[in-house]
């Protein structure tokens, strides 16, 4: 089971302590959310950023709203920061439901699932080195790996875990051990009916903080004025954030017991410290 941690958005200019702090280990992956109408970091850039601080960890969007971007562009902008990370970065992708995102975007909510869908298809032709069209080249730089970098989808509806196997390499699943497994299921279950060999990569998350009554009421406030937008949901979802050690090494079991590969421990909270406060835990 590899852990990974989820940078806090709150406050980009610790974002570099964080990233060096987990890099010596024993982590293995660093996540970054996105949103366009919230104050936090563009993903892509904070990324590039980390990549040059960092030497062995994965860099990873969860997840990168690519409805609100031009696949061509973004599929450039991605290549090159696999090719500049060694092949460390990951592509972690989603629609985006917040209605506010989408109307400053210019993008059409209703219709943002068909629309990745088609930047999938523009994508993938720009990472395998084939010409644009009959009139535009090839569009450069190659990516590290050959059909481009790793991409995870996330989601909960049967469009998006059938994406998966339609586009991806694996399903990041934001959903507690009590829940995932149907999820998980179904992604395997597509996977397999889509001929695909070997199996989809499957990455959970669970939101943590660890460190003084200080560090716990920053980091609730943080993620509760994140998921302000689903109202009471937000209040059931800081309650169950883990602030115990033992609660933190009990839910990567049982994420392992359902065949998960890798568990992101999203932290809201600023302190750079929760990161060893977080290794010395698992």
């Amino acid at each position: 089971m590899e852990v990974g941690i989820g940078l806090p958005v709150s406050a980009p200019e610790l974002l570099l302590d964080w990233a060096r702090a987990a890099d010596t280990g024993p982590f293995t992956t660093l996540g970054l959310l996105d949103r366009l109408v919230y104050d936090n970091p563009e993903p892509l850039v904070a990324l590039a950023v980390l990549a040059g601080a960092t030497s062995r960890v994965r860099l990873q969007t969860e997840v990168l709203l690519a409805p609100l971007r031009e696949p061509v562009l973004l599929a450039k902008q991605a290549a090159t920061l696999d090719r500049i990370s060694g092949g460390r970065f990951v592509l972690g992708l989603g629609v985006g439901g917040r209605e506010d995102d989408h109307e400053a975007a210019g993008t059409d909510l209703h219709t943002r699932g068909r629309l990745l869908d088609r930047q999938m298809g523009v994508m993938r032709r720009v990472w395998s080195g084939a010409p644009y069209s009959d009139t535009v080249g090839p569009i450069g730089p190659r990516p590290h790996r050959a059909n481009g970098p790793e991409v995870l989808f996330g989601g909960f509806r049967p469009a998006a875990l059938a994406r998966v196997a339609r586009f991806g390499d694996g399903f990041l699943a934001a959903a507690a051990p009590s829940w995932i497994g149907p999820l998980i299921e179904t992604v395997r279950r597509g996977w397999d009916e889509a001929g695909r060999s070997g199996e989809p990569r499957i990455v959970a998350q669970a939101n943590v903080a660890l460190g003084p009554e200080d560090v716990l009421d920053d980091a609730r406030t943080a993620m509760a004025a994140y998921y302000r937008f689903t109202g009471g949901r937000a209040d059931r979802m800081v309650e169950g954030m883990l602030t115990a050690p033992a609660s933190i090494r009990q839910t990567i079991a049982q994420y392992a017991d359902l065949g998960v590969d890798e568990v992101m421990l999203y932290c809201y909270g600023r302190d750079p410290g929760q990161v060893d406060r977080l290794a010395e835990a698992i």
